[in-house]
């Protein structure tokens, strides 16, 4: 039966590598995206098992054929992400299992993960943490069976307080105020009492949930993923980030950061700039931010990127 069955296989047509392309010329990439694949990953911190969505290509460089072996590099990722707790190096022997699977069609390949990364996160002044979801893309390139680079994606969402708006929420406090006072009647528990009241904060600045996309291109020696070192990066200097379990104490202290750390988006494009700057174990970064306004049906946007 097994014998039976080889040789049904050697007769099934293989329209991809028998038949010459109708139109010949090489192909930058050709492959799968969105392949469902279980995901463990070998983090600078834990995270837990997840979903993935793989895209697998390689170059056709060969203009006579008119395809891959698809099923090939569906394979190998199987072999893969079924087994191993994944990393760059995992990622970089993958592609290299691409290239020797297409020995005669390709000279380059690449592998690309999508998935989202739970991270535990502390509460900013409760006992209390609870989860964060961050969406993550890996990315390594292989190009004539060296690797041309490797990329860490992520976005991290925060809180942005309109500078504009508080000054001009200032301006009515102040108003308010001498509505309410005169320099005769200036008594210290009555004015705290009026500072304590809806009265006394008449007006509140607007402020948006925001989103940070950073895009970084590291050393082409790294092996695990530095997740957490760089989503810490960007959020410790933003500030604002959004928090998971809140009591009144925390909630009460993201209001006094927020408060300090008033922020244009170009604040915040520039603050992450800065920082990834500082970084020596990345070869460049784009970054751009968006603040989904509160005031306006638009957002307001700022981009950078290293020189």
């Amino acid at each position: 039966m097994l014998d039976k069955t080889r040789q049904n296989l050697c007769t099934l047509p293989d329209v991809a590598a028998d038949v010459k392309a109708k139109v010949a010329g090489t192909l930058e990439w050709v492959g799968m995206s969105e392949i469902e694949m279980p995901l463990q990953l070998n983090a600078d911190v834990a995270v837990p098992a997840t979903i993935a969505r793989v895209r697998a290509e390689v170059s056709l460089d060969d203009e006579s054929k008119r395809g891959i072996h698809m099923s090939r590099l569906y394979l190998a990722c199987d072999e893969m992400f079924s087994n191993q707790s994944i990393d760059f190096s995992h990622l970089s022997n993958l592609t290299e299992n691409f290239l020797e699977s297409h020995h005669d069609l390709s000279h380059n390949a690449l592998v690309e993960v999508d998935f989202d990364a739970l991270i535990r996160r502390k509460a900013l002044v409760s006992d209390n943490s609870g989860w964060r979801s961050y969406p993550i893309t890996l990315l390594l390139v292989r190009e004539k069976n060296k690797i041309k680079h490797i990329e860490l994606d992520f976005s991290v969402t925060y809180s942005s307080t309109c500078p504009c708006s508080a000054a001009l929420a200032r301006s009515l406090i102040q108003q308010n105020f001498k509505k309410s006072f005169s320099e005769e009647n200036l008594d210290y528990d009555r004015v705290m009492k009026w500072i304590g009241s809806e009265e006394g904060i008449n007006a509140t600045p607007h402020a948006q949930r925001s989103t940070a996309h950073i895009r970084t291109i590291l050393k082409n020696d790294c092996t695990q993923v530095p997740l957490k070192q760089y989503i810490d990066v960007v959020e410790q200097a933003l500030q604002t980030v959004v928090q998971a379990a809140v009591k009144r104490e925390d909630e009460q202290e993201f209001a006094r950061i927020n408060g300090k750390n008033l922020l244009f988006c170009e604040d915040a494009a520039r603050r992450i700039k800065h920082v990834l700057e500082q970084q020596k174990e990345i070869d460049g970064f784009w970054l751009r931010v968006h603040h989904h306004e509160s005031l306006h049906p638009h957002d307001a946007t700022a981009e950078a990127s290293s020189d």
